[in-house]
């Protein structure tokens, strides 16, 4: 596992989804189209496949079983996982759904069911990479554009390595010679770790998933001016508290996303209600990780309050707990919690961190999406597949327009037209 791009604690944490994402690309004319497919192929079979090591994204996932004798003279079986560089072919479809439009999958509110029909490898656990390849790509022709959609094991990197490889596949693609930002392999373990890590899981204890929710996924746009509002309003009510904390326009939003899903949803005054948010932890390791370390680098956190202190505080004080969480993910606390999770390894499970009383959030606005163009033009919008989607999970998105975010929002459908009638939601009071 670790010869694929895992920092220590994330090496199996991710276990049990694949990431997913898709962008559509409108185009006038259907003409060119096996040859636009061929020369994404011909591409990553270019000069510069080099750059991503032996051919990572085209490798399987090993699992290696350990008998190892305690001191108690009791065998147990270990498990340790690795990346073996093989060539065995990533997966590429050509697909066809000539009765759908471009305007079919951006302009309703809801994310369409057939979206998830664009993602191959759908309902695959990246356990099972073991036989599946690592990255399977499928391009779909629409009836005036393009979907091309991208579905990468997550035991290989996070969502910025993700887009950083998409990135470059598009600077190839454009025939490009040498990519922008290259990766860096260079693996971190905290200090005297044992390689290869092991990990006392069964295959039966993998295997014990809870069943998918089929919730709907809806679709929000905040304009920038909107953004600024909420960000201008939060700084103004943290004076109040006479800290020199800034809040971040994303800090702002998301505070915002939370206060008004606790509001619609009526619940108790007094229940707690959780946020959870995936913060990168490159820059926030001593000395910081490179920009272009390809892996994960990235660790959960969550703040808890009372659903009346949400509602009450207004969106200055909320917004400073959630502030105030991330900032603590310093060098320190993060090796402490890899080191911590090396001690007493559990599987992770991406429906765990959002449910009835809690949002979990991942992506970021400062992802690169809107930039790349494999011969047919740039994006015109961006969807998610159907893995890592449980109750209470949001996706952010840069928007189409400069500084315009979209989020994407699973949730029950009451709560989803709740939101979307909530005039304040949308529309932020400036009072």
């Amino acid at each position: 596992m670790m010869g694929g791009g895992h920092m220590g604690k994330k090496s199996y944490q991710k276990l049990g989804y694949f990431k997913n994402n898709g962008i559509c690309a409108a185009h006038g004319r259907k003409t060119r189209m096996m040859e636009k497919v061929q020369s994404m192929l011909k591409a990553k079979e270019s000069g510069n496949d080099e750059v991503w090591r032996a051919r990572l994204m085209e490798s399987r996932l090993i699992i290696t079983q350990h008998n190892v004798t305690t001191n108690n003279n009791n065998n147990n079986n270990n498990a340790s996982c690795s990346i073996i560089c093989n060539n065995l072919g990533a997966l590429f479809i050509h697909a066809k759904a000539e009765n759908t439009s471009v305007s079919d999958i951006l302009k309703p509110d809801y994310v369409p069911s057939i979206v998830h029909s664009f993602f191959p490898l759908n309902g695959i656990k990246n356990y099972e990479a073991t036989s599946q390849p690592i990255l399977a790509v499928q391009v779909t022709e629409l009836s005036n554009g393009i979907f091309i959609a991208f579905t990468v094991n997550h035991v290989v990197l996070d969502g910025k390595s993700f887009w950083h490889f998409v990135n470059s596949w598009s600077e190839i693609s454009k025939g490009s010679h040498k990519i922008s930002k290259l990766p860096s392999f260079q693996r971190w373990f905290p200090n005297n770790v044992e390689l290869p890590i092991r990990f006392p899981f069964t295959k039966t204890e993998s295997q014990c998933r809870k069943p998918r929710q089929n919730l709907p996924e809806r679709i929000f746009h905040f304009t920038k001016e909107k953004i600024a509002e909420l960000k201008s309003k939060a700084n103004e009510e943290t004076k109040t508290e006479n800290v020199q904390i800034k809040i971040s326009s994303l800090q702002a939003l998301l505070t915002h996303v939370w206060r008004c899903v606790v509001r619609c949803k009526k619940l108790d005054p007094e229940e707690d209600f959780r946020y959870v948010l995936s913060i990168g932890v490159r820059p926030r390791m001593i000395p910081p990780l490179d920009e272009g370390y390809f892996g994960n680098a990235a660790i959960f956190g969550g703040v808890t309050m009372k659903v009346g202190e949400i509602l009450e505080c207004g969106i200055g004080k909320v917004a400073l707990e959630m502030n105030k969480m991330i900032m603590l993910r310093s060098d320190e606390k993060i090796r402490d919690d890899y080191e911590c999770w090396l001690r007493m390894p559990k599987l992770f499970e991406v429906g765990n961190l959002a449910g009835s009383n809690s949002l979990a959030t991942s992506s970021s606005q400062r992802f690169d999406v809107y930039g790349n163009d494999f011969g047919w033009g740039k994006p015109v919008g961006v969807r998610s597949g159907g893995s890592n989607k449980s109750n209470g999970k949001i996706t952010v998105y840069a928007g189409a327009e400069e500084g315009s975010i979209d989020i994407e929002v699973c949730l029950s459908f009451e709560i989803l037209e709740a939101l979307g009638n909530d005039a304040e939601f949308l529309v932020p009071s400036s009072k």
